[in-house]
């Protein structure tokens, strides 16, 4: 371990191999700390929190703090944030509460750019992009491989899909689409299409693709109801396991979804 002698590290802190503790920062009680993790300057790591190996914490970013929920009454809860993640300046990572299953938790490979938000209760895959000031409220669920656009922001219980993609300024209050562009400010928020480009890009089959875009097709641009447009497309012959997770969602949705 390096560890700059400014920094102020709890007894009760676990760090593990090759982790790098920049000037002034604060490692607070009963956090665990995984190998090769880097801190730079003034990073504050809170109580209760559990971070896996190669993460890199840029300067200023407060995690772990306690949840912006009035209900919270100082209760032992949990941030868990997996491996290889970047989180670059000003980020801020709550914990979860009680109410909430008591856990915030963050997979792997995941890139949270400057001023990004995660509240409390809210639990996110892998491999997600958060841009600048993309801010999520509590109990909010992000699949892999999905994107949260500049100074979006989700509400709170909605759901964003796997490889989805929320444009910038967007302001998202029901569920967000797997595979789809979804750009827009609450009842003006609007779904353009399958994201191509960016699923390409990810390396998605182009059969994959093309059916995806002839789901979308049925789902959406036909003349049926929700429930008719659901029907006939259980009723065609889709080989891209895709189609199926996309469906589900849809199936699945307690809030409602962005069309």
């Amino acid at each position: 371990m390096k560890i700059h002698p400014t920094a102020i590290v709890d007894q009760t802190a676990e760090l593990g191999p090759d982790v790098v503790v920049g000037p002034y920062c604060v490692i607070g009680p009963c956090v665990k700390i995984g190998a090769g993790t880097v801190l730079d300057a003034h990073v504050c790591i809170e109580r209760w929190t559990s971070i896996g190996e190669g993460n890199h914490f840029s300067s200023y970013i407060s995690v772990g703090s306690n949840p912006q929920d009035l209900k919270y009454k100082g209760d032992e809860t949990w941030l868990r944030i997996g491996n290889r993640n970047v989180f670059r300046e000003f980020s801020t990572l709550n914990r979860g509460t009680v109410g909430g299953g008591g856990v915030t938790s963050i997979g792997d490979d995941s890139l949270f750019m400057a001023y990004s938000h995660v509240a409390h209760d809210s639990h996110m895959g892998s491999s997600i992009i958060m841009a600048n000031a993309a801010t999520l409220a509590g109990h909010v669920t992000i699949d892999d491989h999905a994107t949260v656009g500049a100074f979006s922001a989700v509400h709170q219980y909605c759901r964003v899909g796997t490889h989805a993609f929320i444009g910038g300024f967007s302001v998202i209050t029901r569920d967000a689409l797997p595979y789809i562009k979804t750009v827009g400010d609450r009842n003006q928020a609007k779904i353009y299409g399958i994201n191509s480009i960016g699923l390409q890009r990810k390396g998605l089959p182009k059969s994959s693709i093309e059916e995806l875009k002839r789901l979308y097709r049925i789902l959406f641009r036909s003349k049926m109801n929700t429930s008719e447009a659901l029907n006939c497309a259980r009723s065609e012959q889709w080989t891209a396991p895709e189609v199926e997770i996309l469906i589900r969602f849809i199936e699945t949705s307690e809030r409602g979804f962005i069309r």
